[in-house]
C-alpha cells in the first residue's frame, strides 16, 4: 500500500528527535526512523519534509513488527545511529546529511544494518516542496534502478530502492537485509539538475572525512562528551558562509497555544558572537573563524544600522507569514521573523567581544580590525537610543544592552595594539561613561541592576555583563545582581529569564537554559565551584536522548520547549564547561 497524506507520521515529544545537519540545512529524525523536517536547498528555504508541523513530506525507514527505540551519535559528529531492539533481533540505521554540505544539493544517507538477525523495514519517501504543497511528480526509474523526479522547482534522485512502488506522490518499498549485512539508501534533493551519481560508499567516506578532526578533544573538560557534542551541533548548524542558524526549525511552541512560535532558521548576530566566544574558550578555531567572518562582513556592510539577524547568505530576514498548516501540536505555522525591523543595541557589544576573542587568538585580519572601529563607533553614536533588547521586547533603555556595550568596549581596549593606545583609552572612557549613566538610571535601591529605568524587575540576562567584564566580579552591583537572580528567578537549580507577572515562574514559561548555564559561570566567577557545578549539571541534563537542547525546559513535564536545537544554549553549555574545567586546575 502506497503512503498517503493520511499516513503522515504522528508527532513525538521534541526530546525524541535527533538532528542531521551538514551546515547548509538540517533534518529531524524521529524514533520510528521518520525524517519529518528538512528545508532545501538552504536553511531558510521551504521545507521538503514538513510533517513535523502538519504538512506533507517525510522519509521513513521503520522496522516491521514491535520494537523498542534507542540511538546515539558517533563521537564528534552528527552521524546518528537509530537503533531498534526487536523481539527477534537488532537493527540499526546509520544516517547523516553528507558533509561537507553543498549549498545546492542535500544528500541524505541512510545505511540499514542488520546487527542481530535478519531485518525487514518499510521505506516510505514523500518529497513535497513548498512546505508540502508541491508533491513529487514526473517519477521515473532508470536502467540502474535509480528513481528521479521533480518537486516544485527541485530535482530529486533516490538510489537503493529499485523495487519501490511509485504512487500518490511518493515511493514505497520493503527492504530485507540478511543478518550481518547492510543496505544503503541515498536521497538527493537539489535546485540544479542532478550531477553524475556517486556511490553510497563514496558519500560515506566524504562525510566521515568531513567530520574527522572537526571537534576539539576537550580533554579534562567536565561533561566532555556533551561539550564535544555541543560543538558538533554548532558546526552542523554553520553554513559555508560562516553563519550559524539559531535553530533548524520554525514554529515549534515555547508554550502551547500562546502564540510564542518563531522562525529561527536565521543567523542572529548575538548568537553568532556567543558561538564564536565559546569556540575561542575551547580552542575551536574553525567555529571562531566562521563567526568572525560572518559578523565582520555584516558590520562592514551595514555599520551602525546592523540588523539583529540575517539569512546565512547575509540577506534580510523575511517578514512573517502563515502556511495554512495545522502546526506542531500546541504550535502554529509561522515562517519569517519580525526581527529585521528591530534595533538591538547589545549586538554591537557582543560583536566587539567576539572580535576581541579573535584578537586574543591572533585571528583578526584587516577587515576584522575595521569591523572593530565600525562597532565601537556605532556604540558611541547610538548607546543612548532605546532598543528591543536581548529578549526582543518593546523598545526601552535596557540595562543589559548598555552594559554589554561597555563590556565589548573594555574587551577590545584590552587587546588593542600599542599603536592604538589612544583609541583604547577612548573606548575605556566611553565604557566608564556608559556604566555610570546606566547606574544613574538603572540601579535598584537594593544595589542590584534592574531591567530598565522604568522596570525595576530582576533579569537573568544581567548576569552576563559582569561575566564579560563590564564591571568587576567583586563589584557590589555584580554580587547583588547574582543574589537577586538566584533568589527571585531560580528554583531547584533551574533559572528563568524574568517575571512576566504574578504567576509562579514555571507557569509563565519554561526554565531558560541559557540562563542556567550563565548562573553556573556566575557562581564560578564568585569562586563557588560546588554551586557552579550544581548549576552546570542540572542544566546539562535538560535534554532528550540525542543530547539536543531547546531554548526552554518544561521542568514539571521534563520536556523541551521551542525550536530545536537552539544554538546559543549549546554555546553557553560549551563555554560553561570550559570555564569550570579551568577552575579544576
Amino acid at each position: 500500500m502506497t503512503a498517503s497524506v493520511r499516513d503522515r507520521p504522528d508527532p513525538h515529544a521534541l526530546r525524541d528527535y535527533a538532528l542531521l545537519a551538514d551546515g547548509e540545512r538540517g533534518a529531524l529524525v524521529g524514533p520510528r526512523g521518520e525524517i519529518v523536517w528538512m528545508c532545501a536547498p538552504a536553511w531558510d528555504d521551504d521545507a521538503v519534509f514538513a510533517a513535523l508541523i502538519g504538512g506533507d513530506g517525510w522519509y521513513s525507514v521503520t522496522p516491521e513488527g514491535p520494537f523498542v527505540w534507542g540511538g546515539y551519535y558517533e563521537p564528534g559528529t552528527l552521524i546518528w545511529r537509530s537503533r531498534w531492539i526487536r523481539t527477534d533481533g537488532i537493527v540499526e540505521c546509520r544516517e547523516a546529511l553528507a558533509r561537507p554540505g553543498d549549498p545546492h544539493r542535500a544528500v541524505v544517507l541512510r545505511r540499514i544494518l542488520a546487527v542481530d538477525g535478519e531485518a525487514r523495514l518499510k521505506v516510505r519517501l514523500r518529497v513535497a516542496a513548498g512546505f508540502g504543497t508541491a508533491p513529487l511528480r514526473e517519477v521515473r526509474r532508470d536502467e540502474h534502478g535509480r528513481w528521479t523526479g521533480r518537486a516544485g522547482d527541485l530535482y530529486v534522485r533516490f538510489s537503493g530502492a529499485p523495487d519501490a512502488r511509485p504512487g500518490d506522490g511518493g515511493l514505497c518499498t520493503t527492504v530485507t537485509v540478511e543478518a550481518g549485512a547492510h543496505h544503503d539508501l541515498v536521497l538527493e534533493v537539489s535546485d540544479l539538475p542532478p550531477a553524475a551519481p556517486e556511490t553510497a560508499e563514496t558519500w560515506w567516506r566524504a562525510t566521515e572525512t568531513g567530520w574527522a578532526g572537526c571537534v576539539p578533544d576537550l580533554a579534562g573538560t567536565p561533561g566532555r562528551r556533551d561539550a564535544r557534542h555541543a560543538y558538533a551541533v554548532m558546526a552542523g548548524l554553520t553554513s559555508s558562509t560562516g553563519g550559524t542558524v539559531a535553530a533548524a526549525t520554525t514554529s515549534l511552541p515555547e508554550r502551547a497555544e500562546q502564540g510564542r512560535n518563531y522562525d529561527y532558521r536565521y543567523v542572529w548576530i548575538r548568537d553568532q558572537s556567543l558561538i564564536g566566544q565559546s569556540a575561542a574558550a575551547v580552542g575551536g578555531q574553525r567555529l571562531l573563524d566562521d563567526s568572525l567572518r560572518f559578523v565582520t562582513a555584516r558590520l562592514l556592510e551595514h555599520g551602525p544600522h546592523l540588523s539583529p539577524a540575517y539569512t546565512t547568505t547575509g540577506r534580510a530576514v523575511p517578514g512573517r507569514r502563515a502556511l495554512n498548516l495545522p502546526g506542531y501540536p500546541g504550535g502554529y505555522d509561522v515562517v519569517g521573523n519580525r526581527v529585521g525591523r528591530q534595533f538591538q543595541l547589545d549586538v554591537f557589544g557582543e560583536a566587539l567581544l567576539l572580535l576581541a576573542a579573535g584578537a586574543r587568538h591572533d585571528r583578526l585580519d584587516t577587515d576584522g580590525r575595521q569591523a572593530v572601529l565600525t562597532a565601537a563607533d556605532a556604540i558611541a553614536a547610538r548607546h543612548r537610543e532605546p532598543d528591543a533588547g536581548i529578549w526582543e521586547l518593546h523598545d526601552d533603555r535596557w540595562t543589559h544592552s548598555r552594559l554589554m556595550c561597555a563590556a565589548g568596549l573594555r574587551a577590545i581596549a584590552a587587546v588593542a595594539p600599542r599603536a592604538d593606545s589612544g583609541r583604547a583609552a577612548g573606548w575605556e572612557a566611553l565604557a566608564d561613561a556608559i556604566v555610570a549613566d546606566t547606574a544613574a538610571e538603572c540601579l535598584h535601591p537594593t544595589g542590584r541592576w534592574q531591567r530598565s529605568p522604568g522596570d525595576d524587575g530582576v533579569d537573568a540576562a544581567l548576569l552576563l555583563p559582569a561575566l564579560r567584564g563590564a564591571l568587576p566580579a567583586d563589584d557590589p552591583r555584580t554580587i547583588a545582581t547574582l543574589h537577586a537572580v538566584r533568589t527571585d528567578l531560580a528554583h531547584d537549580h533551574y533559572a528563568y529569564r524574568f517575571r512576566h507577572d504574578q504567576r509562579p515562574l514555571q507557569d509563565a514559561e519554561g526554565a531558560f537554559l541559557l540562563c542556567g548555564f550563565a548562573l553556573a559561570m556566575a557562581e564560578h566567577q564568585q569562586h563557588d565551584d560546588v554551586e557552579a557545578m550544581r548549576w552546570f549539571e542540572r542544566n546539562r541534563a535538560a535534554c532528550g536522548p540525542p543530547g539536543l537542547y531547546a531554548e526552554e525546559f518544561d521542568v514539571a513535564q521534563r520536556q523541551l520547549r521551542g525550536n530545536l536545537p537552539q544554538a546559543f544554549v549549546h554555546a553557553l553549555m560549551l563555554e560553561a564547561a570550559a570555564r569550570l574545567g579551568q577552575g579544576r586546575h
